[in-house]
C-alpha cells in the first residue's frame, strides 16, 4: 500500500511542462498578450485543439532551466513518429472521457458497470499503445524519457497487468454476448443464444451488423432493459463477474496519464500549427539561448499578422536585427503605418515563444533568457473612468517600473502622445534610463526622433520608405529623421502632384 501511495504521488507530481511538477495558479492574462496580438495565434490553435489549450500558453517557465526542459521536449514531439503516437493517445483519452460522460447519464447499475469497464478498456489501450510506440522512438529530452520510464513502470506492475487482464476478459464476454428473442402466440421468450456477425461500432449502424444493447447507447429502451433483466436470471454467473470486475477496477483514471494528456497538447498544438504554417512558406527556428551573445534574429516576422495574411493570400515582410555589445534598447522611429508597431510586436513575440520553450517565427535567432515580458501600448482615453489618456498611461506604466522587474524584456509603443513634445521627451528619456538601469532590454517605438539618441545604450532604428516615399515595412539601423505624416500618406495613396500628373496624362 505504501508503494502504491508513493507511485500515485509521483504520478500526480510529474509534469511534461515543468521539471519540478509545479502547479500553476490562475491569474489574469498578462497585458502583453493583447499588445502583442498573441490571442490571434491562440485562436488558430484552439480551432483544432479546443479552448482549454489557451490556458497552457498563459504561463512562462520560471527559470532558464525550465525553459530548456520544454524546448527539449518540443524537439522530441516534433519527430514524426512521436507526434503521431501522442496525437493518437490524445484521441483515445478523449474517447475515454466521452465514455465517462455517457456513463454518468446511465440510470441502471448494470449498464453503468458495462460502461465503466468499457471506459477502462479504452484508457488501458491508450496507455499501452503509447508506451509501445514510444519504445520504438529515439527520445532525447529529460521530460519524455522520464515519462516513458514512469509509464513503463506503472503498466508493467502486477496490479496494472492484472487489472488489464480482467478488463480485457470481461469485455470479450460482453462482445460475445448474444440473446435470442422469440415472439410467438402473444408471448416474448428471451434466452441466451448465438448469431453470426459482429457488433456495430459505437453509435454506428451498418448492414449485417448486430446491435449490442450494452454499448450501442447508454440509455436502454424499455424492451432492452426488460430483456437484460430476464437474461441476468438465466446467466447470473456472467453478470456477477461483470459487477465484480467493475467494482475491482473502480476509477481507472491515472493521474500520470491524465495530467500528461492535458499538458502534452501544449506541444502538439504548436507542432501541428508549425507544420501547417511551414507548408505555406513561413519559417520557424529553434532559437539558440546563449547569454554570451546578444538578442538577434534573421527573417523575423509577426506571427499573428501571418495568421491573418495567410487567409487573405498576402505576404508578411520579414526583418533582420541584432543588438550589439552594450546595446539594451532599440528606439524605433519612422512614418505612420510604416511597420513600426508590427516590428515591435514581432520582437515581443520572438521573446515570448522562446520563453515558453517553442520554436520562434524567424529563420534564425538567439534569445538570451529574460525573466518576464512587459509591454505598454498606446491606449485610447477612457470615457468610463473619466481619466485622461496620459494619466491612464502613467498608471499602467508604474507597476512595470518596479525594481522587481529587473531583467525583463520591455515593448513600448507610442507613449505620451498627448503630452507636449518637450514633456514627452523628458518622460521618455527617464523611462528609457530606468529600464536600462534595471538591466532590461527592449524596444521603444516613438514619434520623437530626439529620443533615439537619449541614452548611450540605446540605438536608433527607423522604418524605411522607398524612392516614392511609400512605406516598405523594412526596419534598419539609421539616424531618425523627420517624416511629414501628411506627405507620407498622400504618397502611399499615389496622390502627390507628380503621381496624379502621371496617372492623368
Amino acid at each position: 500500500m505504501d508503494a502504491m501511495v508513493k507511485n500515485q504521488r509521483e504520478d500526480a507530481e510529474f509534469s511534461i511542462l515543468d521539471p519540478h511538477g509545479r502547479g500553476r495558479e490562475k491569474k489574469d492574462l498578462p497585458a502583453y498578450f493583447r499588445d502583442l496580438n498573441l490571442e490571434t495565434v491562440l485562436d488558430e490553435l484552439a480551432l483544432n485543439w479546443g479552448s482549454a489549450v489557451r490556458e497552457l500558453y498563459h504561463y512562462l517557465p520560471e527559470t532558464a532551466e525550465d525553459e530548456s526542459y520544454r524546448r527539449a521536449v518540443f524537439g522530441d514531439v516534433k519527430k514524426d513518429g512521436v507526434f503521431r503516437a501522442l496525437e493518437a493517445f490524445v484521441r483515445r483519452m478523449d474517447e475515454a472521457e466521452g465514455l465517462r460522460r455517457e456513463k454518468e447519464k446511465v440510470p441502471g447499475k448494470l449498464q453503468r458497470s458495462v460502461w465503466q469497464v468499457r471506459e477502462a478498456e479504452v484508457r488501458c489501450a491508450a496507455a499501452v499503445e503509447l508506451m509501445e510506440a514510444l519504445e520504438g522512438e529515439e527520445l532525447s529530452s529529460e521530460g519524455m524519457l522520464a515519462f516513458r520510464d514512469l509509464l513503463r513502470e506503472r503498466l508493467c506492475s502486477p496490479e496494472e497487468t492484472e487489472a488489464r487482464e480482467k478488463v480485457s476478459g470481461i469485455m470479450k464476454k460482453i462482445r460475445a454476448l448474444r440473446m435470442v428473442i422469440t415472439y410467438e402466440k402473444d408471448r416474448i421468450r428471451v434466452a441466451p443464444g448465438t448469431a453470426p456477425g459482429e457488433y456495430a461500432p459505437l453509435r454506428k449502424e451498418g448492414s449485417g451488423l448486430l446491435k449490442n444493447p450494452f454499448v450501442a447507447n447508454p440509455m436502454l429502451t424499455e424492451l432492452e432493459a426488460a430483456c437484460l433483466e430476464i437474461l441476468t436470471k438465466k446467466d447470473p454467473e456472467f453478470f456477477r463477474e461483470l459487477r465484480k470486475v467493475s467494482e475491482q477496477i473502480g476509477d481507472r483514471r491515472n493521474p500520470l496519464a491524465d495530467r500528461f494528456r492535458k499538458e502534452i497538447v501544449f506541444y502538439l498544438s504548436f507542432a501541428a500549427f508549425r507544420r501547417e504554417m511551414e507548408g505555406l512558406g513561413f519559417s520557424f527556428a529553434v532559437p539558440s539561448v546563449s547569454d554570451s551573445r546578444p538578442l538577434q534574429a534573421r527573417g523575423l516576422y509577426d506571427l499573428a499578422l501571418a495568421c491573418v495574411f495567410r487567409r487573405e493570400g498576402k505576404k508578411v515582410v520579414a526583418n533582420d536585427f541584432a543588438y550589439r555589445e552594450g546595446e539594451r534598447f532599440f528606439v524605433l522611429t519612422g512614418p505612420n503605418q510604416g511597420g513600426k508597431t508590427t516590428f515591435a510586436r514581432s520582437l515581443g513575440q520572438l521573446v515570448y515563444f522562446a520563453r515558453i520553450g517553442l520554436d520562434v517565427p524567424a529563420a534564425e535567432a538567439n534569445v538570451p533568457f529574460f525573466k518576464d515580458i512587459q509591454s505598454h501600448f498606446s491606449v485610447e482615453e477612457s470615457v468610463e473612468t473619466g481619466r485622461g489618456k496620459l494619466k491612464e498611461e502613467l498608471e499602467r506604466l508604474a507597476p512595470m517600473m518596479e525594481e522587481k522587474r529587473h531583467g525583463t524584456f520591455v515593448v513600448i509603443n507610442e507613449l505620451f502622445t498627448t503630452a507636449a513634445s518637450c514633456d514627452a521627451l523628458v518622460m521618455g528619456r527617464r523611462v528609457l534610463e530606468h529600464f536600462i538601469r534595471l538591466g532590461c532590454a527592449g524596444i521603444y517605438v516613438t514619434h520623437l526622433k530626439e529620443l533615439a539618441g537619449a541614452h548611450e545604450n540605446a540605438v536608433s532604428l527607423r522604418a524605411l520608405l522607398d524612392e516614392n516615399r511609400i512605406p516598405t515595412y523594412v526596419i534598419r539601423r539609421g539616424e531618425a529623421e523627420d517624416v511629414p505624416c501628411a506627405e507620407n500618406r498622400v504618397a502611399k495613396h499615389r496622390l502627390t502632384y507628380e503621381q496624379l500628373k502621371e496617372r492623368l496624362s
